[in-house]
């Protein structure tokens, strides 16, 4: 007797926020007051605006359109190409411009941590970087941020680079100093396939160009959450299943030494998955996006993992964003149907998808 086939049972309630029919997003975050705000890097896709808020089911470019229209890959009042943006414990939003479309070679000016005022939506400060903190091989990937540290608060973002040196970049931002902390060290570095071999949709997920040619991803230090209380920082590798902390007391200690940072990091773990991001809230949960399941995870404060959602639908859940709402919202991108991943052909389809899911709790708010 045959029975009814069956199929992978989804997880949790998956609500949809926006389908986007341009170009692929990758940031997400929500304001205490319900305001959502997107961001578009540029990797190929024509690219309106690389920042936008969500009004009323249409993208708008934030804070305008002349911050979205950059006179080059140096300019410092410009996005030139955005990879994250956050909301910060006050409710202002951040703006992580890579300076690096395509992933070249970036050059002073470009890469930048912009604040946008959210009364008056308008850019309030910019914080550029040396030469010696951000490289010319340096993506600036995602950014979390303690408010109590120094006169002004601190910002800890993560370089992912996939063909130089990594790390963890801290700004004090009273001052816009900024310095590199973990660099190069094991941590922040992508895995060799032969200790992490990626499953992405069913298949090897490889660099593919086209050629005939295959490579690992390179991807180093991607996602990054702090602590509930702001004592630890998280962040992991994109290309690895394990994920690690440090204490963030030796990172915004611009004169602690380096072996002692790494003398300090805490291996976390196996956390089953290759994650893109991570995200905390307030009951000191840590969110883990898990590419190769099309899901989201949670490790509670006992170290107990859990599922808060699986869904077929969450084609590379990329970036997260833990909301005032009681919602945690997460893009889904299509990212490893890139076509640099699939012989040189570009197999997304349209639209990508912001979604949310109920989780009861709020953001972790250090101010």
């Amino acid at each position: 007797m045959h029975g009814v086939q069956k199929l992978d049972e989804p997880v949790g309630e998956l609500e949809l926020v926006h389908s986007f029919g341009g170009p692929m997003p990758t940031g997400v975050s929500v304001s205490h007051s319900g305001r959502v705000f997107v961001n578009f890097p540029k990797w190929g896709d024509e690219v309106p605006a690389t920042v936008i808020e969500l009004r009323d089911g249409q993208e708008v470019p934030f804070p305008d359109q002349q911050w979205n229209s950059p006179s080059g890959n140096d300019d410092a009042g410009a996005f030139v190409s955005v990879q994250s943006i956050v909301v910060d414990p006050v409710d202002r939003l951040w703006v992580l411009d890579t300076g690096s479309p395509m992933f070249e070679p970036v050059r002073p000016g470009g890469p930048k941590l912009v604040c946008v005022d959210l009364e008056s939506n308008t850019v309030a400060q910019v914080v550029t970087f040396p030469e010696d903190v951000v490289l010319e091989t340096t993506y600036l990937n995602d950014v979390r941020f303690d408010l109590r540290r120094g006169e002004a608060g601190a910002a800890y973002i993560t370089d992912s680079a996939d063909s130089g040196p990594n790390g963890i970049i801290v700004v004090d931002l009273a001052s816009g100093r900024s310095w590199r902390k973990l660099h190069e060290h094991p941590s922040t570095k992508a895995e060799p396939l032969d200790t992490f071999r990626p499953v992405v949709e069913g298949r090897p997920f490889l660099e593919r160009p086209g050629d005939g040619s295959t490579k690992p991803v390179t991807m180093g230090a991607d996602g990054i959450a702090i602590s509930a209380d702001g004592s630890r920082l998280y962040y992991c590798p994109l290309a690895s299943r394990r994920w690690y902390s440090v204490p963030t007391d030796l990172l915004v200690d611009e004169s602690a030494d380096d072996a002692d940072v790494a003398a300090a990091v805490v291996d976390e773990g196996d956390k089953g998955t290759g994650s893109d991001g991570l995200e905390t809230d307030d009951q000191g949960r840590v969110y883990l996006t898990a590419y190769e399941h099309n899901a989201v995870l949670r490790r509670l404060p006992d170290g107990a993992f859990e599922t808060v959602v699986h869904d077929p639908r969450l084609l590379w859940p990329d970036t997260m964003s833990v909301a005032a709402d009681g919602h945690l919202y997460v893009t889904a991108n299509q990212l490893h149907r890139q076509e640099k991943y699939q012989d040189g052909q570009d197999l997304r389809e349209k639209p990508y998808a912001l979604y949310r899911t109920a989780i009861d709790a709020g953001p972790v708010l250090l101010r």
